[in-house]
């Protein structure tokens, strides 16, 4: 698919991603990709998937898991949503629905289908914000098994990319068993952001 979305011009490329309905089926609200992307966009974050309360308003990490994101960013709402500076390309585009201990990963069919074809017309992107397990295992060719050991060697990607945890106050334990992140990678993270916004 990648092949033939080579020569679209941008903007049909993303009205195609907006209007995408390939998992359809397996959609408990049905298909509503949330993507923030421009040419322009300096900063790519690269999350898991849309939560309920994203897909209802159709604005990405419009939720706790974004207002944490925003805090170790650094950045106000008006930055985090100007796609001139920040790219939000999650690894599956749509809410897959809830499982027995938090929401679904996303779904395998939609990074093969889009992702290549959006990385590649993002030339200006200086900094790549990899958040959890799929987005480590699709962005860190060399990621270890777990998100911790990978955040750990975060300095190995810096300062193009930065392994992270999520957000999500679901990962309140993780932090505080982990203190140094906030600590010590905040900070960098933090400074880099003033620096290419």
């Amino acid at each position: 698919m990648t092949d033939n979305l080579a020569h679209l011009p941008f903007g049909e490329l993303v009205r195609q991603v907006r209007a995408c309905i390939l998992c359809a089926e397996f959609l408990p609200l049905g298909p509503r990709p949330v993507v923030q992307v421009s040419e322009e966009s300096r900063i790519l974050v690269v999350g898991q998937a849309p939560g309920r309360r994203v897909h209802e308003t159709g604005l990405p990490f419009n939720d706790p898991s974004g207002d944490r994101l925003r805090q170790w960013m650094g950045v106000t709402k008006e930055e985090f949503y100007d796609d001139r500076k920040l790219a939000i390309l999650p690894m599956g585009f749509c809410y897959p629905g809830t499982g027995k201990s938090g929401d679904l990963p996303p779904r395998p069919e939609c990074a093969p289908a889009w992702r290549s074809a959006l990385l590649e017309r993002l030339p200006n992107i200086e900094l790549t914000l990899v958040i959890g397990q799929y987005a480590h295992a699709w962005h860190l060719p060399d990621a270890k098994k777990s998100v911790t050991e990978n955040v750990q060697n975060w300095r190995q990607y810096w300062p193009e990319k930065l392994p992270m945890p999520h957000p999500s106050p679901r990962n309140n334990l993780w932090l505080r068993r982990n203190p140094w992140f906030e600590n010590e990678v905040i900070p960098e993270l933090q400074e880099r952001i003033a620096q290419l916004l």
